[in-house]
């Protein structure tokens, strides 16, 4: 098994597991989820780099290779947005919990029996 199939392999279930957890009536799962989306993105831009074994970061004159610092840039700063978006999604949702009385994401509460359980 080659190392691209298996980084294939865990950015396609990241992807979906991330879709499958925002399509969730509640709102834990849709931070899970968007979470979930957003490692997939950062393992997908680094896997984009196609990173290089035994070269230098940066450039210096008398090179004719070295590895490319942009994708690490760019997935740090996805880490650090993400990092943030998900703290203000999750106080979001704890206020939002606390002022409804519900986690749904829809704004319905959960509907009881009407014939009382029996």
């Amino acid at each position: 098994m080659s190392l691209e199939f298996l980084v294939a392999s865990t950015i396609g279930v990241l992807t979906a597991a991330g879709i499958y957890l925002c399509l969730r009536g509640r709102t834990f799962p849709v931070v899970l989820g968007l979470a979930m989306l957003s490692y997939a993105i950062n393992v997908f831009l680094f896997a984009m780099g196609r990173l290089v074994v035994d070269r230098p970061p940066i450039y210096e004159k008398g090179l004719a290779d070295y590895a490319d610092p942009l994708p690490q840039a760019l997935v740090l700063t996805a880490i650090v947005i993400s990092f943030g978006m998900t703290a203000l999604v999750v106080v979001l949702s704890l206020r939002t919990y606390l002022e409804t009385g519900t986690d749904q994401v829809d704004g319905i509460a959960d509907r009881q029996p009407e014939d009382g359980g029996a």
